[in-house]
């Protein structure tokens, strides 16, 4: 595993500053030296490795709003994010200077109904990185919580274990379906999410997995990850395999990572008698119609999936068991004075680009 340089700081050494990739404003990335937050008792320094680009930061850099978040200030970007502990709080009990860690990106409050009732996802005080108006971490240094650091299995590089944000939300969506021993599932969407999507329902049992999206280079990373069929619906269409696949029946499970209107209703249609579908895109209308006749004489379950609960440690498990496969996602790598380029092309670049990191400090990867 790649070694990175660990800076010789303390509880009573600590930096001031730390350089940031800032969003000024729509197209606007200006590199700053931000204020670093005073670091509490049971808080680590973290020196931040690797950083991935997330569809949402490219949203808040070319649209400036996902839905009511808006940016309404300079933003530093980021959510996606691995590093290393190069200080810890008095009170620190998990920790030590050197450790390998992936920060969840979002602290809930502890103590509204949504977090005592165990769905801290669903808290309304949500502080979650890059989401206005929280700063994010593609900076050098971040000051964090360690309730929310989780230690990086030692066969998973930085860049891998920076996957494991959306692979959490895979894994959220596949427990929440209740995704069992030879189920299944149709994943409509072959993004990031999609992507690793399979591996988590793999991981859950399911032994037919049948994927959906346009670009071809996807589909074919999705059947080294595990997908057993994978549907271009530029040729073919999407209900008819997944009925010739299932023998007329359709799929246990779906889960709609696409965020599109056709990709919503036919992970609806595409379902069993009895099925259950999630879905996880961010939709790209403010409304969706649904086929309520189809829902009830089905007696479909429909969940939204918002992030992920409680699922991080095990995405890091998922993680180490598939380094080689992961490994496939990870296209794109630049430095952090270069984010602007680096969002440019995973806005601009759809077929060559699935996950682009951005190195805050040295960078391991050309």
């Amino acid at each position: 595993m790649t070694d990175v340089s660990i800076p010789n700081y303390d509880k009573n050494n600590m930096p001031k500053t730390t350089k940031s990739a800032v969003l000024e404003k729509v197209f606007d990335i200006d590199m700053k030296y931000t204020k670093l937050k005073e670091m509490g008792p049971t808080d680590v320094l973290i020196k931040v490795v690797a950083v991935g680009i997330c569809g949402s930061d490219v949203h808040y850099y070319d649209q400036g709003h996902i839905g009511d978040f808006v940016v309404k200030k300079p933003l530093i970007l980021g959510h996606e994010s691995s590093g290393v502990i190069v200080a810890v709080g008095d009170k620190v009990t998990k920790f030590k200077r050197g450790d390998r860690v992936a920060m969840e990106p979002g602290v809930p409050c502890g103590h509204c109904e949504a977090c005592r009732t165990g769905h801290y996802n669903l808290c309304p005080n949500m502080q979650f990185m890059a989401t206005p108006p929280v700063n994010g971490d593609l900076t050098q240094f971040i000051v964090y919580p360690q309730d929310f650091v989780y230690p990086i299995p030692e066969n998973v590089s930085y860049e891998e274990a920076t996957l494991n944000e959306p692979l959490s939300v895979g894994v959220h969506a596949t427990q929440k379906l209740g995704v069992d021993v030879g189920s299944s599932v149709l994943i409509s969407g072959m993004g990031p999410i999609g992507l690793l999507a399979i591996l988590a329902a793999k991981a859950h049992g399911a032994d037919q997995i049948i994927v959906s999206d346009a670009e071809q280079s996807r589909l074919d990373i999705a059947k080294k990850l595990g997908a057993t069929n994978a549907v271009n619906i530029k040729n073919a269409d999407v209900l008819d395999t997944v009925k010739t696949l299932t023998n007329g029946v359709g799929v246990d499970y779906a889960i709609e990572a696409s965020g599109t209107v056709p990709g919503e209703q036919t992970s609806l249609h595409a379902l069993k008698r009895g099925g259950k579908v999630a879905y996880i895109g961010v939709p790209t209308t403010d409304q969706t119609p649904l086929d309520v006749p189809f829902m009830t004489d089905h007696e479909t379950t429909i969940m939204g999936i918002f992030r992920y609960c409680n699922n991080y440690q095990t995405g890091l498990k998922i993680l180490a068991k598939n380094t080689k496969l992961v490994d496939n996602l990870l296209t794109n790598f630049y430095p952090l004075d270069q984010t602007k380029a680096a969002l440019e092309k995973s806005r601009t670049d759809k077929s060559n680009s699935i996950k682009v990191i951005i190195y805050p400090n040295e960078q391991l990867r050309k």
